[in-house]
């Protein structure tokens, strides 16, 4: 082999080598905090057990809305003129990152707990609760009739 050729197979082969190693690095946590804000309903669940779930329809979302790292977790029912009604069900939480995840911290009157944030982007929301569950959330699209 030519020098000039085999320079360049060693150059390639070292970019081979620095993107694959890029690829293989995870998403800053930090940068899943500003997906959170919006209406997001349940996509599938993942079981501790490996056995999933699908949901099809979803009387019930999850309206996240979060000011620095203190958020709200509101319970809403769609109705078909595209607003909602609201439940009593609203848990206030915490971000924190921890070990290079993220976490949310909820508390209660009646308990506290935290759930781990796997992915947040534009489409997808997936967060993992104490129990093992894996919550696969897409955004909450209106009923067209």
């Amino acid at each position: 082999m030519q020098p000039n050729t085999l320079m360049l197979y060693r150059s390639l082969f070292l970019l081979f080598i620095c993107l694959s190693f890029a690829n293989c690095t995870s998403p800053k946590p930090e940068t899943f905090i500003p997906f959170f804000e919006g209406y997001w309903e349940i996509d599938h669940v993942v079981m501790g057990d490996g056995s999933k779930k699908a949901y099809k329809f979803n009387p019930i979302i999850d309206f996240f809305e979060v000011k620095d790292s203190i958020g709200i977790r509101k319970k809403l029912q769609p109705k078909l003129d595209g607003t909602f009604i609201s439940t009593n069900d609203s848990e206030h939480f915490t971000f924190k990152i921890e070990n290079d995840s993220l976490y949310m911290y909820y508390k209660t009157p009646q308990a506290s707990w935290k759930e781990t944030v796997l992915n947040a982007s534009k489409t997808v929301l997936i967060v993992k609760n104490q129990t093992g569950n894996i919550y696969h959330y897409r955004p909450y699209q209106k009923i067209e009739l």
